[in-house]
């Protein structure tokens, strides 16, 4: 089929993140990097962070080759898969694990250089670390985007004819979204064990113990707390969202080819505009990071309003060119759809702001958390589990609604259950999901700032810079809290909408999987047809999707557990790798002379090697369950097993993740704001009970929460690639 000119939008904005994303690298770089103590700490995290990356990629390249031979396998010898699949899971993973070692490599060289700026004005340290953190926003859109243009003009070349063409094209690039989701659970998982280890170790016995202030340099861990924030909550978070923002975009254009499958011009069309939507987005997510400066003496509020200016602008932009690109596009009912990306948008901005309010200590919910010290750490972790529990409300009925909303506004408001009505239907909520992420660039680079900044904040400690430094730099961190626990919570809600289109992608794949085997169904009228063309409800009801069969039913509940188990495997991996780093931290106080008299000079390294064995041997086991569980549920229970398996997951580990990720970001900041004075301040017994409250909550926000996003897409898209493997069991 004929490419459109207006495909070709998608490679140049990809080019434009990756130059912009160098131009602001390269800015960065000229600035100074401070005094010769600074860059020696700086040296350190770096040379940490890159050390444990190969180590990371050594694992993971094992688990690729692994599973790129039984992809092929299934491939070409069983005829279970599209022969491409096994390439297109080798480039997502390539592509995400690049996103996220281009942004970590930006952060460790942008945190001293933010501590530096620092010493001169508040300004100066928030444009360093928020346009760093662009450098990562803009690498993964750039990445993600280049990787889909490819993809499609290569299938493109190889897959001609009929309608089914697009069909094959777009469900064949899924596939390279589990490869993504691959390597960004392996990021998530082994960089949250790696940075709670060391945060927790030197939390417990540096600040309780020891009464020493945070990033003190007499802390042996602080190295490896500042090395785990770059791995952890950059590279892990890149690859994250590079994986939903690539499953997003392809699982509406599988959608797409599928809702116009009837009529080949508006098909190619419906495939190509939630691409273009998103290469729009780049250019007013670049528009966006520029509006983003402040004031010297700024207050949280200002600094929040500064942030929120670039991210809400480039979200009305979005909103304003949607309208245009798909009416000039003439999709059929662009304006409806239209409103269902807004109704994305809008739920995106309304997670981001509900997230805000649970966790920042500007407002009542954490303040009250910061109060609850007054009588003890018990008190404190059950206010913030409270909190957490109560945060899930606004994410959970505004994900709801946006379902809904997007569903209604694509189909018409038909509230019929056709065929066409649900492709519509389902279309409108994938493209929802891509209005949400359609500005990642800039929302990316706020939640990427958060590390930035917690490094320089370590570095100026470390450093002895002065207390007005210090003040700079804490009120730098403690933003970068709130923007980390909204990135957060923006994308879980993200994760939510991108899932539910796959879901919808699965029973796509299944049917392909059907023609593979030549398998006929019968239809709602009585009539046997083949599974090209089956509509929904005959797809449904040949497989006996509905509540009352009992494997949709235990396929739902082994999926809600899997979201505990994986929380619970992962929780104990870094209790477990936590109870080493103090072991250690305090037999160096111990043996090591004069480390408390900053005399002696901690082994930084020790705890640094015991993150990094800790991370890469506790992260295989709950990953891989993450690949198995669909596996094992589709060759026992069948598809309608499998249906139920996503369904299960993705409600419950959607509400979980976001409990975990509001309680662990309402702690941190609670902490936060004693130690700026309220309540006793630093060193009082309310500044200990909310240490307690933080390195519990710990694992929750960085580690567990964040993960059970890239869970329940991983489901997802194992699903759809084990889709012939399912069939032929079924």
């Amino acid at each position: 089929m004929n490419i459109p000119l207006v495909f070709w939008l998608v490679p140049i904005a990809s080019v434009c993140a990756l130059g912009m994303a160098w131009f602001f690298f390269k800015q960065m770089m000229k600035e100074e990097e401070g005094t010769p103590r600074m860059k020696e700490i700086a040296e350190y995290v770096r040379h940490g962070a890159m050390a444990y990356l190969k180590q990371q990629y050594r694992v993971v390249l094992i688990v690729f080759i692994v599973l790129a031979i039984i992809f092929a396998f299934m491939a070409y010898v069983l005829h279970w898969q599209n022969p491409w699949v096994p390439f297109a899971f080798l480039t997502g993973g390539f592509f995400s694990g690049l996103a996220g070692f281009f942004g970590m490599k930006t952060a460790t060289y942008a945190s001293a250089r933010t501590a530096n700026a620092a010493r001169q004005s508040m300004d100066g340290g928030l444009k360093i670390a928020f346009r760093s953190g662009a450098v990562m926003g803009l690498t993964v859109v750039g990445l993600g985007l280049l990787d889909i243009a490819i993809w499609f003009l290569v299938l493109n070349y190889f897959y001609q004819g009929d309608n089914l063409a697009l069909i094959t094209i777009t469900t064949t690039m899924l596939t390279f979204g589990m490869g993504a989701s691959t390597q960004a659970l392996f990021a998530r998982v082994g960089g949250g064990i790696y940075t709670k280890a060391a945060d927790v170790g030197a939390d417990i016995v540096g600040k309780v113990e020891a009464d020493i202030p945070e990033d003190d340099p007499r802390n042996p861990a602080t190295i490896a707390d500042n090395v785990g924030d770059n791995v952890g909550d950059v590279a892990g978070m890149g690859a994250d969202l590079y994986e939903s923002y690539c499953g997003s975009i392809l699982s509406t254009a599988a959608l797409g080819a599928v809702a116009f499958a009837m009529v080949p011009d508006m098909q190619l069309k419906a495939v190509i505009a939630p691409m273009l939507i998103a290469a729009v987005g780049v250019f007013l997510s670049i528009f966006g990071i520029y509006l983003v400066r402040t004031k010297e003496g700024a207050t949280m509020k200002d600094l929040l309003h500064s942030l929120s200016l670039g991210t809400n602008v480039s979200a009305v932009l979005i909103a304003v060119a949607t309208f245009i690109i798909l009416y000039l596009l003439q999709i059929e009912n662009w304006l409806g759809l239209s409103f269902s990306v807004i109704s994305g948008l809008a739920a995106g901005v309304i997670i981001g702001q509900a997230t805000e309010y649970y966790t920042s200590h500007s407002y009542k919910p954490t303040q009250r958390i910061s109060e609850a010290g007054q009588t003890g750490s018990a008190t404190v972790i059950i206010k913030g589990i409270g909190t957490g529990m109560i945060s899930t409300c606004i994410p959970v009925l505004t994900i709801g609604v946006a379902i809904i909303m997007s569903y209604l506004c694509a189909n018409g408001f038909d509230m019929s259950m056709s065929s066409a009505s649900l492709s519509h239907g389902l279309y409108g909520i994938g493209i929802a999901a891509v209005g949400m992420l359609s500005t990642l660039g800039i929302t990316l680079a706020t939640d990427a700032y958060g590390p930035i900044a917690d490094n320089a904040g370590g570095n100026a400690e470390m450093s002895e810079l002065g207390e007005e430094v210090r003040h700079r730099t804490d009120a730098l961190d403690a933003l970068g809290n709130t923007t980390a626990a909204t990135g957060k919570g923006f994308a879980i809600g993200s994760a939510a909408l991108t899932a539910l289109a796959l879901l919808a992608s699965y029973i796509e794949e299944v049917k392909i999987a059907m023609e593979r085997s030549h398998t006929e169904l019968t239809n709602l009228a009585g009539e046997t047809i083949s599974a090209a063309q089956a509509t929904i409800p005959d797809f449904m009801n040949y497989f006996q999707v509905n509540l009352m069969n009992p494997r949709v039913l235990v396929g739902a509940f082994i999926g809600a557990m899997a979201a505990f188990l994986f929380c619970g495997l992962t929780m104990e991996a870094v209790g477990r790798a936590a109870q080493k780093m103090v072991e250690e931290v305090r037999r160096q106080f111990k043996e090591i002379a004069g480390i408390l008299e900053g005399t002696g000079t901690p082994d930084y390294k020790r705890c640094v090697e015991i993150s990094t064995r800790a991370a890469q041997h506790e992260m295989v086991f709950p990953s891989l369950l993450a690949i198995a569980i669909p596996i094992v549920v589709g060759v026992i229970l069948g598809v309608a097993g499998v249906l139920g398996l996503l369904v299960g997951g993705l409600s419950c580990g959607f509400t979980l993740a976001v409990f975990m990720a509001n309680a662990g970001g309402a702690w941190d900041n609670a902490k936060k704001m004693v130690e700026e004075g309220n309540f006793g301040g630093k060193g009082s017994f309310a500044h200990k009970a909310t240490i307690v409250g933080d390195t519990v909550g710990d694992p929750f926000k960085d580690t567990s929460g964040p993960s059970l996003n890239i869970l329940i897409k991983l489901m997802s898209m194992v699903s759809i690639v084990m889709a012939g493997l399912t069939v032929a069991f079924s």
